[in-house]
């Protein structure tokens, strides 16, 4: 069943462990629309994709996985099909997007800010605060995450290349999900303390 967070101090109601407040800066891949509007729903709202970023968000999840893995994969028989099924994705979707020019859904390898109550990130699409988005999260390296969140802050100040800055609590996000989400933030800051340690 979903776990729905109406505020913060509701989510510490629900529970007292903290770890789903820790934060990390991350890439991922994201894909948001207004809660109100359909899966579908206007093209002119959409992020005009172009062939590197296609490219890129196809390649980020193998990417990913063969990163973690380390030489656990490296000479395995699962790679060659890895990219061969990479390339047919880029392939086709390269073809939609050159089908419809005006712009195709589909997730972007996005600079975010990860918790397990919340995320953030730059939209060149501007919202307002108390608005509510569907957003879909694809963490490394295959794990999706389907969640609603409403918009708690929006930051056109820094309005810039990078879009406005939009900051997001989740309403509405299974236990699961969360869980994965938050054991990939404790994963992660593991990961990066060890590169630290190792290279002082």
């Amino acid at each position: 069943m979903p776990t729905i967070v109406k505020s913060a101090s509701d989510s510490m109601v629900l529970s007292d462990d903290r770890r789903e407040w820790l934060r990390i800066d991350d890439q991922v891949l994201l894909e948001y629309r207004l809660l109100s509007e359909s899966p579908g729903a206007a093209v002119s709202n959409q992020i005009k994709v172009t062939p590197e970023s296609i490219t890129s968000a196809i390649a980020k999840p193998t990417a990913d996985l063969l990163a973690r893995s380390g030489e656990a994969l490296q000479d395995s028989l699962l790679v060659p099909w890895l990219k061969k099924i990479d390339w047919l994705l880029d392939l086709t979707l390269k073809t939609l997007a050159t089908m419809h020019p005006e712009g195709i859904s589909m997730a972007q390898v996005t600079d975010v800010s990860l918790s397990g109550g919340g995320v953030s990130f730059y939209s060149s699409r501007e919202f307002a605060v108390g608005q509510d988005l569907a957003l879909k999260l694809i963490l490394p390296p295959f794990t999706p995450i389907q969640t609603t969140a409403r918009i708690i802050r929006v930051d056109s100040a820094r309005h810039g290349e990078q879009g406005h800055e939009i900051a997001t609590q989740f309403t509405l996000i299974s236990a699961d999900e969360q869980e994965a989400l938050i054991r990939h933030i404790l994963l992660t800051q593991a990961e990066r303390l060890r590169k630290q340690r190792s290279n002082p």
